[in-house]
């Protein structure tokens, strides 16, 4: 790379004879953020960098060179001989690309009613990003881990721990809005921050969480063997929960099942659904991982029907469950439901598909869901064999306009 990520942008963007406050209302960041980054003075967001790539015509360039800068940043770091165990962790502050001092020097010592308030700030972001765009929610969720870490360095225990253990938390669906967002490789250093995070606060549960985590990764990416070894090793971690294990037989399950391995699906879910019916989902003082859904088990069964060929029963147990789902749920319900429209199509039920689709497509353009898409398309191309058939012709313009939809 040339120069820096700014200039780049600064140079598509003239190239495109828009200007900050142009580009600004185009991509929903604000001139005042854009400002900084053309001038060097903050870092670029993958996000952010594909999302000006798209306005701005870029070619991929603004994508690469964001990523190259991180790179970069880590490769620093890493000469810096600045290992992530327990003890740099709490007092890494600035010294890293992940840096969360803050500014103005120690404040008064946090007490549990400080930490209660972060968690539920957590809690309404973790709400949101159910139901919008990960771009909403991305930077007040790395600026709220900031803020939770360096409160962690200042802080002397117990409270020490229980902030870094709410910022590993933070740290996992900070992954999850990134995978969320297209961004595999955030989503994969994010992950994997949050593992370093529980580790510095004596916590095992998200070492095995983010293992669960990754495998979801290879599951998108279409590669069942490493899903199935990565979710393999989330259920031997040392205290892991029966949640989470339950979590990791599921995934699995459907690395199983994307292997069109019938007989190991079968008893992976079973394992999985043994697990979380004696387990738990409020982890107490800490949000609970994973889905919150009333029956995850279920709802995985339901997708990897699908892919083992057995499309008529995958959505009948779809629709079972989404009936289950709350409306607040539009995350989910995306999901899932674009799933339940893809197996009627490829059962051949084009008009319910079509049927289904459409009450599912707003759910589709309000969470702007990466991994939703993949399986917009996917349907896209399935009906698309029906072009003449009425309903589809109906319902078309609409799954066009949403997978052509950026936020």
């Amino acid at each position: 790379m040339t120069g820096s990520f700014g200039e780049l942008l600064r140079e598509c963007r003239v190239a495109a004879g828009l200007s900050i406050g142009q580009l600004a209302k185009r991509v929903h960041y604000s001139k005042g953020h854009l400002s900084k980054v053309e001038n060097d003075l903050k870092a670029p967001h993958d996000t952010m960098a594909r999302l000006c790539d798209s306005v701005l015509d870029a070619g991929g360039s603004l994508i690469e060179a964001a990523r190259a800068a991180r790179d970069q940043a880590v490769e620093r770091a890493a000469g810096a001989g600045l290992a992530l165990d327990r003890r740099q962790v709490l007092v890494a502050g600035t010294g890293t690309v992940l840096g969360m001092a803050l500014a103005g020097g120690p404040r008064p010592a946090a007490d549990e009613r400080v930490v209660a308030g972060m968690r539920t700030s957590f809690e309404h972001l973790r709400s949101l990003g159910m139901q919008t765009s990960p771009v909403v929610v991305l930077e007040p969720l790395v600026a709220l881990l900031r803020t939770v870490h360096a409160l962690a360095h200042e802080n002397a225990e117990p409270v020490r721990s229980r902030l870094l253990l709410l910022a590993a938390r933070i740290a996992e669906y900070t992954g999850w809005m990134n995978q969320e967002a297209g961004d595999e490789r955030g989503a994969l250093a994010w992950t994997r921050h949050a593992s370093e995070l529980a580790r510095a606060g004596g916590d095992r549960e998200i070492v095995s969480y983010a293992l669960v985590r990754e495998a979801g990764l290879a599951l998108y990416r279409q590669d069942s063997a490493e899903t199935i070894g990565l979710a393999q090793q989330a259920q031997v971690v040392d205290r892991a929960s029966a949640r989470t294990r339950g979590l990791a037989a599921r995934r699995e399950a459907q690395g199983h099942a994307l292997a069109g391995d019938l007989g190991a699906f079968d008893r992976a879910m079973d394992r999985a659904a043994h697990l979380l019916d004696r387990s738990t989902a409020d982890t107490g003082a800490y949000p609970v991982l994973g889905s919150t859904a009333p029956d995850p088990a279920e709802l995985a069964k339901g997708w990897s029907l699908c892919d083992l060929g057995r499309t008529a029963d995958s959505a009948t147990v779809l629709e079972r469950e989404l009936l289950r789902l709350p409306a607040t749920s539009r995350r989910s319900r995306a999901r899932f439901g674009t799933r339940r429209s893809l197996a009627l199509a490829l059962a051949g039920e084009v008009d319910q598909s079509c049927v289904t689709l459409a009450g599912t497509l707003d759910d589709v353009a309000h969470v702007d869901s990466a991994t939703v898409r993949a399986d917009l398309r996917e349907l896209s191309r399935t009906l698309g064999r029906w072009h003449n058939h009425g309903a589809v012709r109906e319902v078309y313009p609409e799954l066009r306009r949403v997978l052509r939809q950026r936020f």
